[in-house]
């Protein structure tokens, strides 16, 4: 089960087909964190029933992943960091690649529940609390500049101040909620403030070494039920409308209870009488912030066609059937063949010797298919920064 499990995360990531929300594809912060702490994880697993060989693949996945989060999803030097006062932040979600974007960072995101004029924004324009998962799943430590200026953003653009103190929206132009005059959400309208990202952010609280504020944070959660004791979905942020049973900080028509609430609430009050977050993942914890450990691959994949790569890294191709890279570092006066590896997880690895190249060298390559006995008619480029 766990091989299977490692198997899909391998063969589709590191970008999602749905993020959280269900609503996009690409790089998700939170689905990123989720995928390297289950790398580990099951890299551990692996260990234990003498398979090394994948345990090493899962881990050297793991850490080329994140490796490349800030440069798949940490957006500096724009519009939004002058307007906060940031160096950068972390968005919601980057797209897919596409072989015209140097960068996820420079494509655009559709913006479900709204109207089409108004449905797709620039990635680097839409923030989310999402990006406390990297957090939460032990990647990054709470008090990370890159994350305490992502928490700026977040606030500036996300927090609403409620009668049972601050809660947060899912991401600006969220268009899934009640419309401003209170009628019901038609496929369109304005999304509204969820508790379950106020025990989100409660948990950050106490991993930042703030259990008053975390405990605060509780309340907001217990704050937003009524006599049933249901913690809804969302809650209403405008003013009292009685005719439509709308009141500040109470449920709106949103779904009531929201189970994945009531759970973020019982996984707050473990926490706190832990003193720490129950449900972090111990493997990141120890590879990435205790012992700092980088990668010494940079992988490319079908999914993730990268357009560049960093000096001292050997170049992993990663493939979904067997097949033989045909490279050079010299605009093909002289090329070199590799042949793929089975890792034995669904896909096919092949290491290119790229570390000593110098800044500004161009690995070009294509692949032949054995199958299918044919050459993909394409060649691919990553330039050495």
């Amino acid at each position: 089960m766990v091989r299977r499990a490692a198997s899909f995360i391998v063969q589709n990531g590191p970008v999602t087909q749905q993020d959280r929300w269900e609503e996009d594809a690409g790089y998700s912060p939170f689905t990123l964190a989720a995928e390297v702490a289950a790398l580990l994880a099951a890299a551990d697993i692996a260990d234990l029933v003498d398979e090394e060989a994948i345990a090493q693949y899962l881990r050297e996945t793991a850490d080329t992943w994140n490796e490349c989060i800030e440069r798949w999803i940490y957006a500096t030097g724009n519009d939004l960091c002058k307007q906060v006062g940031v160096e950068g932040y972390y968005v919601r979600i980057a797209p897919p690649d596409s072989d015209g974007a140097a960068s996820p960072l420079q494509g655009f995101v559709p913006i479900k529940n709204q109207p089409p004029d108004r449905g797709q924004q620039m990635a680097v324009h839409v923030v989310s609390p999402d990006a406390l998962a990297l957090v939460r799943f032990g990647l990054r430590s709470a008090d990370d500049p890159k994350i305490l200026n992502t928490i700026s953003v977040i606030d500036a653009l996300l927090r609403v101040k409620l009668p049972q103190g601050p809660c947060w929206f899912r991401y600006n132009e969220d268009g899934y909620g009640e419309h401003p005059d209170g009628s019901p959400f038609d496929g369109t309208g304005i999304g509204r403030p969820w508790p379950l990202l106020a025990g989100e952010r409660a948990h950050y609280e106490l991993a930042a070494g703030r259990p008053k504020v975390a405990e605060a944070l509780l309340g907001v959660l217990e704050g937003s039920t009524d006599e049933s004791g249901l913690i809804p979905e969302q809650v209403w942020d405008g003013d009292d409308i009685p005719a439509l049973e709308l009141f500040r900080g109470k449920s709106t028509g949103s779904a009531r209870p929201l189970v994945w609430a009531h759970s973020e609430y019982i996984k707050l009050r473990r926490s706190l009488r832990d003193g720490k977050i129950f449900d972090q993942a111990p493997q990141p914890v120890q590879r990435y912030l205790v012992e700092k450990k980088g990668s010494e691959f940079f992988g490319w994949r079908f999914n993730n066609k990268l357009r560049s790569m960093p000096q001292g890294k050997n170049l992993r191709i990663i493939l979904l059937n067997e097949g033989m890279v045909h490279w050079s570092t010299d605009a093909w006066k002289t090329s070199a063949d590799a042949n793929s590896r089975d890792t034995g997880l669904g896909v096919h690895a092949v290491d290119l010797e790229t570390k000593t190249l110098s800044s500004g060298s161009e690995i070009v390559f294509t692949f032949f298919w054995k199958k299918e006995n044919r050459w993909e008619g394409a060649d691919y480029k990553v330039k050495v920064e």
